[in-house]
């Protein structure tokens, strides 16, 4: 399949991308990667008039800073060079989370702030953004603002970023070294039916596959709280949702990925 017919953009700087996606409208998009963008397109799911590249911008916004405790990314970060990257111990969860990201060539291509932007519910970035409390930079015509990664995911494919309004960077604020994800697919390299992130020190439990957004699962984490044990703590999630069925699973075999998938994080985040 081909994409329908649009105008093509080269950004040259982050200002003057918001200036022109704001001049273009509602029928314009930002690509980064474009390894989610494109496939859309393709299918004619979506069908932008306009696209403004910002692969132009990586100097500006292809970095990875860890300092103080602080991890900031930016925005047109591949996945690769997260994959790559000599992050200490507290950040280990980013760099190992991204083997699980479809390919090698895709992750040399997809970005972290396009991810986040696509709001796929089991995206791996879109699930640690929330297990670790990350803040999301955007901007915009009217400015800078950040967005707490638990307000920025409405549903499928859906968030609150505003008309214009694109992700520069995600900041990472407090070191996670006893956290883990994990996933289950039907392949290696396709979207997982269902995946689990925990972090231990902050008693956080958060899903993917399970709900239209990443989802927390309060009932999970008190359980954490209290002391109780890994198969508990996924016996209390698996009760708590309300998954959907589709041609990948039914709604009781997400249950059950669940509390496998939870007991293998614990278990991973415990061993780091």
């Amino acid at each position: 399949m081909k994409p329908a017919p649009f105008v093509y953009h080269r950004a040259r700087d982050v200002a003057g991308a918001v200036s022109l996606l704001a001049e273009l409208g509602e029928d314009a998009k930002y690509i980064a990667g474009g390894q989610s963008l494109v496939a859309m397109m393709n299918f004619r799911l979506a069908r932008p008039a306009h696209l403004v590249d910002l692969t132009g911008l990586r100097g500006e916004l292809s970095y990875l800073r860890e300092e103080g405790g602080v991890l900031r990314v930016g925005a047109l970060t591949t996945h690769h060079q997260v994959e790559t990257a000599p992050l200490g111990p507290g950040f280990a969860v980013l760099r190992d989370a991204m083997g699980w990201i479809g390919h090698l060539p895709i992750r040399t291509r997809g970005t972290a702030g396009g991810s986040l932007a696509h709001g796929d519910a089991t995206a791996e970035w879109c699930l640690l953004a929330v297990l670790l409390g990350a803040e999301v930079v955007v901007q915009g015509p009217g400015g800078r603002r950040d967005v707490p990664a638990e307000e920025l995911f409405l549903g499928y494919y859906t968030t609150t970023l505003e008309p214009g309004e694109m992700i520069v960077e995600i900041v990472f604020p407090r070191p996670a070294p006893h956290a883990a994800l994990t996933e289950h697919a039907a392949r290696r390299g396709d979207f997982a039916t269902v995946a689990a992130a925990v972090d231990l020190d902050a008693q956080r439990v958060v899903l993917g596959g399970v709900a239209p957004a990443p989802l927390r699962v309060p009932e999970a984490e008190a359980v954490l709280a209290r002391g109780g044990g890994f198969a508990e703590c996924a016996e209390a999630a698996a009760a708590a949702i309300d998954p959907p069925a589709d041609g990948h699973g039914s709604a009781d075999y997400r249950r059950a990925l669940t509390r496998t998938l939870l007991v293998r994080a614990c278990e991973e985040a415990m061993l780091r």
